[in-house]
Parts: structure tokens; sequence; C-alpha cells
């Protein structure tokens, strides 16, 4: 069945950061996204450019209902318009759902380190809302990398899941802090240490990296090629 293509309503904009906006793309009456899973990513449009199209993965999560958000950084000529222009009461089109970059909440007891730079972190952001709302006993570790604590994305979010959820770690580490900067936090590159600091049950460990193809290469050779997982055990979502 193809897939049910619609033009959708921008029911709201916020700006997570000067350069980062998550819209919310509200499903119109009648609208049947048949089945879809938390960790895909739509593809978006504008009517007056149709051509042009682009996919970004949804910071939302399957749960939510009646709606699609996608967390947008101002980056090439869809995400300039997007951050600089779009606004609630603008129309776009929206192909829905599809992609496998999906958590592994199934068989129970796994733990799920999810590697991020910049705005790569919008889909672990789908991943946490999900297993939080169900409860499940799933362990979420996000190890995100950002230049400064200016860049850090949902922050406040991640850290009020984190209260919420006892599965759930939310870790920053910055790497272009000056070192006059109060920052407590770690700083510097993601390392195979530090994701190996993470690891207790390995055969049950799953790592997920989203980002720059620079940030996801490194992470596969340093998950598949010094931590020594199996291929099964790492999944990737790279763009750039």
């Amino acid at each position: 069945m193809a897939k049910q293509i619609a033009e959708m309503l921008i029911e709201s904009v916020n700006m997570e950061l000067p350069d980062v906006k998550t819209l919310r793309y509200k499903w119109p009456e009648g609208y049947d996204p048949g089945e879809f899973k938390t960790g895909q990513f739509i593809t978006v449009y504008w009517p007056d450019t149709t051509a042009y199209k682009r996919a970004y993965s949804l910071s939302s999560c399957a749960l939510d209902r009646g709606f699609y958000e996608v967390t947008v950084k101002r980056d090439g000529k869809m995400g300039t318009r997007i951050v600089d222009w779009a606004k609630a009461g603008d129309k776009m089109f929206v192909i829905p759902p599809t992609g496998r970059f999906l958590p592994a909440f199934d068989p129970p007891g796994k733990h799920l380190i999810c590697v991020a730079g910049g705005s790569g972190v919008t889909p672990f952001r789908g991943f946490v809302r999900d297993a939080t709302r169900r409860n499940l006993d799933t362990k979420i570790t996000v190890l995100y990398s950002v230049r400064t604590t200016a860049d850090i994305i949902f922050n406040d979010e991640f850290r009020q899941l984190e209260k919420e959820n006892p599965h759930f770690q939310f870790n920053v580490t910055c790497t272009r802090l000056p070192e006059t900067d109060p920052w407590t936090g770690r700083r510097g590159r993601i390392t195979a240490e530090w994701v190996k600091s993470f690891i207790g049950d390995l055969a049950n460990t799953v790592v997920y990296a989203c980002g720059t193809t620079e940030l996801v290469e490194s992470t596969e050779h340093l998950v598949l090629g010094e931590l020594k997982l199996a291929k099964e055990q790492m999944r990737t979502e790279k763009w750039g």
C-alpha cells in the first residue's frame, strides 16, 4: 500500500537553540499514518518547491498521536528556511515515517548506549520518551558530544526524564569550552574508554550512533574495532 502523503499544518514551533527549531506537524482529519515506530524519519517539503525534499528523524515517539515532531538545525537550504522562516500556521507536505534506526526494546534487559553529536541527539529524545511512558526496564545511556554548553539540545527535557526514569542517564561532553568556563562536566571527544565505562553486560548492549559521518564512523571504529562488539550490536544513522 502506497504511503499517504499529506499536507500538514505546522501547529507550533519552538526554538530549542538560536539555530535549532522543533516543528510540530498536525495530522489532518482522517489521516492514517499506518504503523510506524519510534526512531523512524519523515520526509518533508514545501508546497512551492515540491522537488526539494529533506528527511528528518522524528524527535517525537510512536506513542505521540495526532502529530509528528522534528527538530531541525539551520543547515543547508531546507534547514535554513525552516529555522529562519517556518512558523505556526504554515503548511508543508509530509511523507510518512520509515527507517530502521529503531530502539531495541525487546527482549527486555537491553542496554542502549546512544552516541550523538549536535542535532544527532534528536531521535534519542523519542527513544527515551517511549521507554519512560511505557515503564520499560530498558537501560538507556545517552553520550552527547557538543562544542559548548550553549549547544545542548533538549537539556531541560532530558534532565526531567532522568528524574522520571531510573533507567536513563544523560551524559554530556564539551569539546570546545575555554578553560575559564565553569562547566564541571566532562570535556573532550567521545573515546572508547568513556563508552566502555558505561558497559556492564556486554552481550546485552546495543550501541547507537547518530550525527555526522565523522562522528558515526569514529564510533563504529571504537565499538567494532576497540570494544569488539558484534555488528548486530551497532546501529547507525549519519549525514554529511
